[in-house]
This record gives C-alpha cells, sequence and structure tokens, in this order.
C-alpha cells in the first residue's frame, strides 16, 4: 500500500475543489442566506432541506442526521470511500500529483480499489467507442444504431460502443494497461475462464452506465446475433461500484436538467433515454435492467427537493407489462413530494419507436404530463369488475379506496374520493369520501401512511435540534445555552471579531457539556487569535483537534448553522462575549455567597474576609461589564 499522503497536498487539495462544485454533483443547492446553500441531504430521507453547505469554510453540515465534514469527508461517505481514495479521485479532479511520505509519488498500481476499478471502466469504455467507430467487426452495432435513428454523433454523445466476438480482446487490452487479473474479475469487465480471464462482454453494442458524478461505473450490453446464447441486454453483475438498484442510465446527463426544471420523466431502456434526450427532453432517465425503486427515489428526489411543482413522469409500453410496471411504481408515489404521471404513448410505442414513426415533436409530446399515477392506477382496478352491478361497484370500492386514501395532500384526496366515485358510478359521493377519510384515518391512527403533514424547513438554531445518542439534545430555548452557542458560532465563522478576549474565557463558562467540549477543541487548536490570521487553516485544525466524532460533529455544526442576526459585527460579537461572561460571573457569585454563609457559621474571621473580598470584586466586575460592555472584559 502507498505511504501516508503528504499533509500539504491534502491542504492543497481542500483549497483546490470547492465543497459547492462538489456537493452539487449528486444535489440540488440553493441559497439558505448568510452565503450558505442549502439542499436534501443524501445521508438520510428528509421531506425538506436541513443540509447545508458554506462555501466559505468549506463545510457540510446537516442538521437532520448530523452527518458534516469538509469537501473529503463528503465524497468518503458519499461514495463509501477511505481518506486516501477520496483524496486522490479530489486529486485528479484538480490535476493534483500527490506525494507520499513512504515511496515518493504514487505509482498507478497503489491507488485504492474503487479508484483503480473507476480507472478501468473509463478506459474500456472509451475502447468500446473506439472499436464501434472504427472496427470493421463493428457494422453490424452501427446498423442496429442507424436503423433505430442514431448516427455517430449520437454514439459519440452517449458513449456507445461495441465489444468484439473474440474471448479476450479487453481483458489483454487491460492488462496491458498494468491492471492486475484480480482486478479485472473484480470489475465485472471480465470472467473466469478455463485458462484465465476472459471478457464478459463479447459481440455487443456497449452502453456506458455512469454514477451521478459521471463516473463509468457499469455497462449494458445489447446482444447483436443470433450465435448469442446471452439474454438480449446483459448488464454489469454487482460489484464494489455497481448496484443496478441504486443507478440511473442518463442521470449524469440529465441532473441538472432535472434540478433546473424540477422534472423527470423516466423511461425503460437505454435507446429510450438517447431518443428522448435528442429530441429535447433531456431530463429523461431510465433504470438499468430492474424496476424502479426506493433507492432511485432517494437519487430523484436529492434532485428535484421535492418542490410542490416538481413533476416526475414515467413512460411505460401500453401492453400487460407495462401497466403492471406502473402499477407497481404508483406503490411507490407516495415516497416523492413531486406530483407523479404516466404517459403511454400511441399504439403503445416507446420513446425510440416514436420517435422514428412520429419524430422529435412526438416525443416531446408524449413526455408532458397528463394523467396523474394514481388516476392510472385506479382506472386499471376498476376496469377489473362489473360495475353494473351493486356488488361489482362494492367490491371495486373496497379495492380502490385504500389507494386514495394514501394520497399525501387532503385536499387532492378529497378530489380524488370524488373522482373515484364518479368512476364507480355510485351516485352517494359522500359514502365514498368518507370511506376513504376513515381509511386514512386508520392508517395514521396505526402509524401507517395518512396524508403527509406540512411540510417542514430545516431546524432553526432556537429549536432542539436531533443529535446522536451521545447524549440529551440540548433545548436551545434556553437562553443560557442559546448564547454559549451562538459565541462559539462567532469563534468559528468569524474569530476576528471575538479575538483576542474569547481565548480567556474557560471552558467552564460553558454550562453544556457538549460546548464544553469544543470550547477545549478551540484551545487545542491555537485558539481564536490564530483563527483571525488563517480562518480556513483554522477550521481544519479545530475539527482534527476534536477528541472524537461526537465533538467533531458539533465543531462542524456550528462552524455552518447560520448566526442569528444579519448584521454580524463587533457590537453583536461583544454583546455575546458580555452576556457569557457575565452569567459566569452571576454564578460564581452565587457559589460565593454560599460560601460566605459557611465561613460566617464557622466563624473564621481570616476566611471570611477573603470571601468578602472575592465578592466584592465580582460584583464590581459585574457592575463593570454591566456598564461598560465589552471594553470591561
Amino acid at each position: 500500500m502507498a505511504g501516508r499522503i503528504n499533509d500539504e497536498d491534502v491542504k492543497a487539495v481542500r483549497d483546490a475543489v470547492p465543497i459547492d462544485a462538489v456537493v452539487s454533483e449528486y444535489l440540488q443547492l440553493r441559497s439558505a442566506g448568510g452565503g450558505n446553500l442549502k439542499g436534501l441531504c443524501p445521508f438520510h430521507d428528509e421531506k425538506s432541506p436541513s443540509f447545508q453547505v458554506s462555501p466559505s469554510k468549506g463545510l457540510f453540515h446537516c442538521f437532520g442526521c448530523q452527518e458534516g465534514g469538509d469537501t473529503i469527508t463528503f465524497v468518503m461517505k458519499v461514495d463509501h470511500l477511505s481518506f486516501s481514495e477520496a483524496v486522490e479521485r479530489l486529486a485528479a479532479q484538480a490535476g493534483i500529483t500527490l506525494r507520499y511520505e513512504e515511496g515518493g509519488y504514487n505509482p498507478s498500481h497503489q491507488r485504492g480499489e474503487r479508484i483503480r476499478l473507476v480507472e478501468a471502466h473509463k478506459i474500456a469504455a472509451e475502447w468500446y467507442a473506439e472499436q464501434l467507430a472504427v472496427s470493421p467487426e463493428a457494422d453490424t452495432g452501427r446498423m442496429f444504431l442507424a436503423e433505430r435513428g442514431f448516427d455517430q454523433a449520437a454514439a459519440v454523445h452517449f458513449g456507445v460502443g461495441y465489444s468484439p466476438q473474440g474471448w479476450d480482446h479487453l481483458t489483454r487490452y487491460l492488462r496491458g494497461k498494468g491492471f492486475a487479473d484480480k482486478e479485472l474479475i473484480l470489475s465485472g469487465l471480465s470472467q473466469e475462464g478455463r485458462r484465465g480471464p476472459i471478457d464478459r462482454f463479447r459481440g455487443r453494442l456497449m452502453w456506458p452506465i455512469r454514477d451521478i458524478a459521471g463516473d463509468v461505473v457499469g455497462f449494458g450490453a445489447r446482444k447483436l446475433y443470433e450465435a448469442d446464447n446471452g439474454p438480449k441486454y446483459l448488464n454489469t453483475p454487482d460489484t464494489a461500484l455497481y448496484r443496478k438498484s441504486q443507478v440511473l442510465y442518463g442521470i449524469d446527463l440529465a441532473k441538472q436538467h432535472i434540478a433546473k426544471t424540477s422534472r423527470a420523466v423516466v423511461v425503460e431502456g437505454y435507446t429510450d433515454v438517447m431518443a428522448c434526450h435528442l429530441a429535447g427532453v433531456t431530463t429523461a432517465i431510465a433504470t438499468c435492467g430492474t424496476a424502479f425503486g426506493n433507492d432511485h427515489i432517494k437519487i430523484l428526489r436529492r434532485l428535484l427537493m421535492d418542490n410542490g411543482s416538481a413533476r416526475v413522469i414515467f413512460t411505460f409500453d401500453g401492453d400487460a407489462a407495462g401497466q403492471k410496471a406502473a402499477l407497481r411504481a404508483f406503490e411507490d408515489d407516495q415516497k416523492f413530494a413531486a406530483e407523479t404521471y404516466i404517459a403511454i404513448a400511441p399504439d403503445g410505442m416507446d420513446p425510440c419507436d416514436l420517435r422514428l414513426a412520429k419524430g422529435d415533436e412526438a416525443v416531446a409530446d408524449l413526455a408532458e404530463p397528463r394523467t396523474p399515477l394514481f388516476e392510472f392506477a385506479l382506472r386499471q382496478i376498476v376496469a377489473r369488475y362489473d360495475l353494473e352491478t351493486p356488488a361489482g361497484r362494492a367490491a371495486a370500492l373496497d379495492e380502490a379506496a385504500p389507494i386514495v386514501a394514501r394520497i399525501k395532500n387532503s385536499g387532492a384526496q378529497h378530489e380524488v374520493a370524488v373522482q373515484l366515485a364518479g368512476m364507480l358510478g355510485i351516485l352517494d359521493t359522500q359514502f365514498v369520501v368518507k370511506r376513504v377519510a376513515q381509511l386514512a384515518r386508520w392508517a395514521r391512527d396505526r402509524g401507517g401512511k395518512g396524508p403527509a403533514p406540512a411540510p417542514r424547513g430545516p431546524a432553526q438554531p432556537y429549536e432542539s435540534t436531533p443529535r446522536r445518542p451521545s447524549g440529551p439534545a440540548l433545548n436551545l430555548r434556553n437562553p443560557v445555552y442559546a448564547t454559549e452557542r451562538e459565541l462559539l458560532k462567532l469563534a468559528l465563522q468569524r474569530p476576528e471579531l471575538v479575538a483576542p478576549a474569547f481565548d480567556a474565557y474557560g471552558v467552564d463558562e460553558f454550562t453544556a457539556e457538549p460546548y464544553a467540549a469544543v470550547r477545549q477543541t478551540i484551545i487545542e487548536a491555537g485558539g481564536v487569535e490564530y483563527g483571525a490570521e488563517d480562518p480556513q487553516e483554522y477550521l481544519i485544525r479545530v475539527r482534527e483537534a476534536a477528541p472524537d466524532d461526537s465533538v467533531r460533529a458539533t465543531v462542524t455544526e456550528l462552524a455552518v448553522e447560520a448566526i442569528m442576526r444579519k448584521t454580524v459585527d463587533e457590537v453583536y460579537a461583544g454583546a455575546q462575549l458580555v452576556t457569557v461572561r457575565r452569567r459566569a460571573v452571576e454564578r460564581r457569585v452565587r457559589d460565593v455567597q454560599s460560601s460566605l454563609a459557611r465561613a460566617g457559621a464557622q466563624g473564621d474571621p481570616a476566611t471570611l474576609a477573603a470571601v468578602q473580598n472575592e465578592l466584592w470584586v465580582l460584583q464590581q466586575y459585574d457592575q463593570a461589564l454591566r456598564e461598560r460592555g465589552p471594553e470591561a472584559l
């Protein structure tokens, strides 16, 4: 293994790659005020954004799950990398050559496993694309694309390639690039043969599957020859990089358009994504050989930001399989705050066929939301019953009413209940409305999915925010805790405003145990005077000085959380310094008064005089703080 990465190089990587640019690769960010940005947390499910990014400090923090850290930490957590792997990835983006404390510059074979696998996939994608472009054998693949309306420029745009029919062309090529057989097997690009590794994909049209950051993590391979006994589509097996339930084809191309328009179009195949994008529907994405599920929803929700105007449009074939897929998608509908719709093309054509038959405009028209997914689901259910008989109408209501009861918006739920009554031909509309409301109430009572509560914003500093199980949550309505928190935020975010006075504050002046721990950590890092000279490095040092992850998380939280005042200046900072100090003085006065009572009872004149003198000094100091403010500190 490579040695430890040089500290100067780690700092250079942190400085070179803006945290907001990295985070924006994974989720949509919008202004949170005070120079901060916010979005839906990628580390836990939430309905409203509590994940904040501070570009000026290079830190992120989620006020919901308490995850936080710098750019390197974010990449480690979101992509499940080690520290060195995360630094190596960011260094590659920034064009920084890393030095290692042992062994000099990092040779390629020493890189982290994931980095190596990503590099192997990148090289393989380029090689497959080159084969499609120039190899005579790839005529079959080029013809396949041309018959579906895709020219060479389209193939290049989507990185489509071709895998030759031989046994080990790619395997030998990657060996020549320095990859070991073990790496080729782990990557899923090769598989074990009788005499060693052979190519997994042979004689197929190849679509590179990229993650949301744009790295190639797998391939979808389409059968081209009758002699091929394999399935029509063959995907990369599950590997350290690729999980088919956690990737969406086209997400790297569509993510910015999805975030900008608050709309996503879910199609069924690779060529459908290509057809949509070429027709101007650049928000199209597809699953990779699996049903649309929970992990796919999480990816889209982070881009859509769960705002009320967001739209997710599912396009399915009009056949029985397509209808089944639509109903399966509806089962997860309530996990979206976005409205979900279904689009079925005339004659049941998929977007690729539709584009060939009727052109780009027909594809763009297909992607316009018309039929809500819940309405489609209801019509499919109702169609199975004989509505000419009372028994048929009652049975249809029994199956359909629970679906309406799951609709998250209570107003929409009422309207759809009325609509359902019309579908069923039940004249007593109120009977259906009451039945739906009753089912919704029962679901809520037993902890099921009743209508969602009104959305809330992220936890505010004056609320009791959830914390790690290391201790009870601090009640920030307590003014003592609130002021201590505010002063620590100033010490971390604006050290120049509280220096040098803050460095004279003792740990015991902070009554909340987590805040006392942060105060001690600031001492260990060199104090706020150091922070005033080099704010960026100061925050790094404070986080590194934290004794454990819990304290480090609190430091990050305080460094990112907005200060509770629009205008942050020396006057405001001085007021917080004075308030915290006066409360510490008041606590000491109470302790001394207790000592005075005990000394008086013991009748020791010397002790009594000393305690009285200390009390007088404290009272004079408190008066000076009250009258002169920060000047008396």
